[in-house]
């Protein structure tokens, strides 16, 4: 393995960790759209708390698929060929998401179709996420070409499923501590309470998932400690966010982002050196064997580092400028 390889296995998964700090709580607010929006004030300030934001998160996931496929190219043939159904699917829920947003303020005729659209819309990819790591992670079934060899019905696991419920919970631990900040009053309440409840269910399928994988860290010891430390971190962060629910809206929500980023950090170790592991090691594709060319990544380590700044910067500008509660007066949305 050479540095570079290395540095975009670690790019790729920066650029799905800041999706799923910054969409996650898009998804997890939409999913728990129709609990917490009681009426239609209640959905109008659940609309425009993300309103100004959930397109511009979406960056972060188009920016890691593009990396995949320019960095790693039979990993992301692999992966997108082997669970095209399940990407197809994440695939029409986003756009659903997308159509039902903009569409829900200019027709209200259809109110309550486009509700359903932004419901559906961000559960499918808060549970199939998780879904495709928990497949990851076990191991899947591929040929001596990369080409995966079963069937979508056995990407539904035991250690699968359990996954995608883990990501669904924290997607929507992550979305009532995202309304916590940016409301106030009933709907505050709600979201924060909500928040609690849903950071025990993340503790309990957190616990379970960690007991069901049958394969050990891929890199051995050293990346068992690591993997050690991302999982207590989560726990850790997760434990504390329940039991201080007193501790501000803000820090909360911080919190909830540092167990996203464990949650990230701890799938990483758990695969490197690999990137595509096979129930049998000897078919799988890892940072050495599915890598580009030595001047390729170069290439493209010089385009990250002009580019992640300014995707960050515009984040920057985008939530100083849209700060602050967000009340029933707000346009937009």
């Amino acid at each position: 393995m050479t540095f570079l390889q290395i540095l975009w296995f670690v790019l790729i998964f920066v650029l799905i960790t800041g999706y799923f700090v910054l969409d996650g709580f898009d998804l997890g607010v939409g999913v728990l759209y129709p609990v917490l929006g009681k009426d239609e004030a209640g959905k109008s300030i659940l609309r425009r708390a993300i309103g100004p934001v959930w397109d511009g998160n979406e960056v972060w996931l188009l920016t890691a698929g593009g990396a995949l496929f320019a960095a790693f190219g039979p990993a992301y043939a692999t992966t997108f060929s082997g669970f095209y159904l399940a990407i197809m699917l994440v695939l029409f829920g986003l756009i659903l998401r997308a159509v039902a947003l903009e569409l829900r303020a200019h027709d209200a005729a259809n109110a309550k179709v486009w509700d359903a659209c932004f419901f559906v819309g961000s559960l499918l990819p808060a549970l199939l996420f998780g879904v495709a790591v928990g497949n990851v992670i076990e191991g899947i079934q591929l040929n001596a070409n990369g080409d995966y060899t079963a069937g979508f019905f056995a990407l539904l696991n035991p250690l699968a499923l359990v996954c995608g419920l883990l990501g669904l919970a924290m997607m929507c631990a992550h979305g009532c501590a995202w309304i916590a900040v940016k409301t106030e009053g009933d709907l505050h309440d709600r979201a924060a309470a909500l928040r609690s409840k849903f950071q025990i269910v993340a503790l309990v399928l957190f616990a379970l998932a960690s007991i069901l994988p049958t394969a050990a860290p891929y890199g051995g010891a050293a990346a068992s400690a690591v993997c050690f430390v991302f999982a207590i971190l989560y726990a850790v962060v997760t434990a504390l966010g329940f039991a201080k629910k007193n501790l501000g809206d803000i820090p909360q929500f911080i919190l909830s982002a540092v167990g996203c980023v464990a949650l990230v950090g701890l799938f990483a170790a758990n695969l490197f050196p690999c990137i595509v592991p096979a129930s049998d090691m000897a078919y799988s594709l890892t940072v050495a064997n599915s890598s580009g060319s030595e001047v390729g990544l170069g290439a493209m380590a010089v385009i990250a580092l002009i580019g992640v700044p300014l995707v960050l910067l515009y984040h920057v500008i985008i939530y100083r400028k849209f700060a602050g509660k967000v009340t029933a007066e707000d346009e937009g949305y």
